[in-house]
């Protein structure tokens, strides 16, 4: 497995096992949720995304009984967590309506919830969830500062955020900002073009990619010749669609890191497949031509 070095001291997985749907799987014993994990470390991979919003503000308990019922596997892997998104549920149940807070004090109390149900006294990585039209970059650098100056956030960042948003919060802030997660896939092509990707570039950061599966639906009817494709690709190198398409992601120079969502274990064993491939550059075009519809102008 190859890792990637975001900032100082902290290095991730180019994979990434993301645990949105974790509390919808009908079993969230300790016991499934760590045979997980431990399915991830068999491959190498060791970055573990969460958030506090997941499940309703329950995705973290779960994630944190299992690491309470194997004491050993936090050493072994890195946590990363997500806060400033509010939705009537759970601890925010009275809440009248969904929004997002960069507030210091919500973001404290965002991270000592994280830190209680995780059952550990460190994250590895914080993101600001979603960029907040009301967010006082200056309130909010020195909350993320103080948190890495504390030892309680290991290192801070973004998920969502266009450049400019990047670049307000960064302003106020001493601590390098060490990566924003933003939706790539195939069918999600317009970071390759806007700026985003290029604007990372140009730092030397790694962005991390949600729904790199473009949430099943690269899989759907509509997208008969592209699957198609991916499977030709997929038999001449002994895996499955799903791993072309995230070679796809990991062919391209910026060092994307997938975030990779299943509960199912034997997909859990198959993640790593994507590292099997070499794919060239006429391929990487043939399948964006493919996911585009037209050719590259």
């Amino acid at each position: 497995m190859d890792f990637v070095k975001t900032t100082k001291g902290l290095k991730l997985s180019r994979l990434v096992y993301g645990t949105w749907r974790l509390g919808d799987d009908p079993d969230t014993s300790p016991a499934h949720v760590q045979a997980k994990i431990e399915a991830c470390l068999a491959q190498g991979i060791t970055t573990f995304d969460l958030a506090d919003v997941y499940g309703g503000y329950t995705v973290e308990g779960l994630f944190g009984a299992a690491l309470k019922a194997a004491p050993g596997l936090r050493a072994k892997i890195e946590i990363v967590t997500k806060c400033d998104i509010v939705v009537a549920a759970g601890r925010h149940a009275a809440v009248r309506v969904k929004h997002y807070d960069t507030s210091a004090a919500h973001i404290r109390a965002s991270v000592e919830a994280s830190l209680r149900d995780l059952g550990t006294d460190r994250l590895d990585l914080l993101l600001i969830h979603r960029p907040d039209p009301l967010m006082d970059h200056v309130e909010t650098g020195e909350a993320l500062d103080a948190l890495v100056a504390a030892g309680k956030v290991g290192a801070v960042g973004v998920s969502n955020f266009r450049p400019w948003d990047f670049t307000l919060l960064q302003s106020a802030m001493e601590t390098r900002l060490a990566t924003n997660q933003i939706e790539l896939s195939l069918l999600c092509t317009e970071p390759f073009t806007n700026g985003d990707l290029a604007f990372l570039q140009e730092r030397g950061l790694a962005p991390m990619a949600w729904s790199p599966l473009a949430g099943g639906r690269l899989f759907a009817a509509g997208q008969a010749a592209l699957r198609a494709r991916l499977a030709e690709i997929g038999n001449a190198f002994g895996v499955d669609e799903t791993a072309v398409a995230i070679a796809w992601l990991l062919r391209h120079p910026a060092r994307i890191l997938p975030v990779l969502g299943t509960n199912r274990l034997d997909r859990i064993a198959r993640m790593s497949d994507a590292l099997k491939l070499a794919m060239d550059r006429e391929t990487w075009f043939e399948l964006y031509t493919l996911a585009l519809g037209r050719e590259v102008p």
